[in-house]
This record gives structure tokens, C-alpha cells and sequence, in this order.
């Protein structure tokens, strides 16, 4: 499934690893040894992240496509 959240992707010295962070969706993030794999990892736990959420009663904010700052 392709979300249609934001996705901001960097690499990680520390991490050794690129890292995948959903602005949108507070905590959301993963990482991966390449960037498609970070990217394919991000996918898995916005679905997750959205699943906890619908289970606790908690808002899931909508999409924006976009982020204004960037």
C-alpha cells in the first residue's frame, strides 16, 4: 500500500542507516540499510501507526501531501 503521507529521508551517521521520518504522524519513523528499504520499512509503520491509533480512540490526522517548510 503507498501512503500518501510525507516522508523525509536522510541518512544516519550514528545510525548507519537511513532513516525515515513521518512529520505528520508524531513518532512515526523507521530506517533501513538503503533507501529503499527505509522508504519500504516507512510504509509498513504508518500502517501500524495508524492501526494503534484507530485501536486507542485517537485522532489520524489527514494527510497533506506536502510539506510547507521544506
Amino acid at each position: 500500500m503507498m501512503s500518501k503521507y510525507e516522508i523525509v529521508i536522510y541518512w544516519s551517521e550514528e545510525d548507519e542507516a537511513f532513516v525515515a521520518e513521518v512529520p505528520e504522524l508524531p513518532g512515526c519513523m523507521a530506517d533501513g540499510e538503503t533507501y529503499q528499504k527505509a522508504l519500504s520499512n516507512a510504509e509498513v509503520i504508518i500502517q501500524e501507526w495508524i492501526e494503534t491509533a484507530e485501536e486507542l480512540n485517537r485522532p489520524i490526522p489527514q494527510p497533506k501531501g506536502r510539506l510547507v517548510y521544506a
